[in-house]
């Protein structure tokens, strides 16, 4: 007896089909995704999702016996990316030195100035010939702030936003130039105590600014997209 040929089964859909299928499902899924993104943009200015972020930043700093003012958050991190220096280590030692910026003055009774408290001669530098002592100096205002001078001393000034003075009363100026000399004082080497002890000659004060520095950076990258997240939506704006 003869065995009968089973019959090959034809594909539903035939290779030619299948590509045509493909080439024309391309541009529909690029255009699915087109008007997706616009409305994720979209929804993303509606002051539910916006009141979210603003929740997301509070309740990370509500541990904090000082919040970490929003604005100074992305000239920290400028800093870093330029000197290395971590930029919860600059937040921490402008908590330990002002508060936040938020002391009554600016200036303290043995001479320090500015933001971060720098003494006049560390800013400008020890090798202006009226440095002695403690660094208070007799420094004439313009010399204060003159990058030329301060380049010309050794100092640790810097002009951050480059408007042509370098300003301790600045904040961007003495963030970037609290970095500078935390850089320099050891950081850049990996020796946070050193640097930081350089920069106050305290046990105590090392103890303080690592204190926070701990705390600042357990939290530092939900921070961080925090405030990324809002620049986002500001430039959108």
């Amino acid at each position: 007896m003869t065995k009968s040929k089973k019959k090959s089964k034809k594909p539903l859909i035939s290779p030619g089909v299948k590509l045509f299928l493909i080439i024309l499902l391309i541009p529909v899924s690029i255009t699915i995704y087109f008007f997706s993104f616009l409305a994720w943009q979209e929804l993303k200015n509606i002051p539910l999702i916006n009141e979210i972020v603003n929740n997301d930043h509070k309740e990370i700093q509500a541990n904090f016996d000082i919040a970490i003012p929003e604005e100074y958050i992305p000239i920290y991190i400028s800093a870093q990316e330029k000197y290395g220096v971590p930029w919860t280590l600059l937040a921490a030692h402008h908590r330990v030195e002002t508060r936040f910026s938020t002391m009554s003055t600016l200036v303290s009774p043995v001479g320090a100035e500015g933001h971060m408290q720098f003494m006049p001669c560390t800013f400008v530098g020890w090798d202006h010939p009226s440095c002695n002592g403690l660094g208070k100096g007799e420094i004439s205002e313009s010399e204060k702030t003159d990058p030329k001078v301060i380049k010309r001393f050794g100092g640790y000034g810097v002009d951050a936003n480059g408007d042509g003075v370098a300003d301790p009363f600045d904040i961007e100026d003495a963030i970037f130039s609290a970095a500078n000399y935390l850089s320099k004082a050891g950081v850049s080497e990996g020796e946070l105590k050193k640097a930081i002890y350089n920069y106050n000659h305290s046990e105590q004060y090392v103890e303080d600014i690592l204190y926070y520095y701990h705390l600042y950076n357990d939290v530092s990258d939900e921070l961080e997209q925090v405030v990324l997240a809002k620049k986002e939506k500001e430039k959108e704006l």
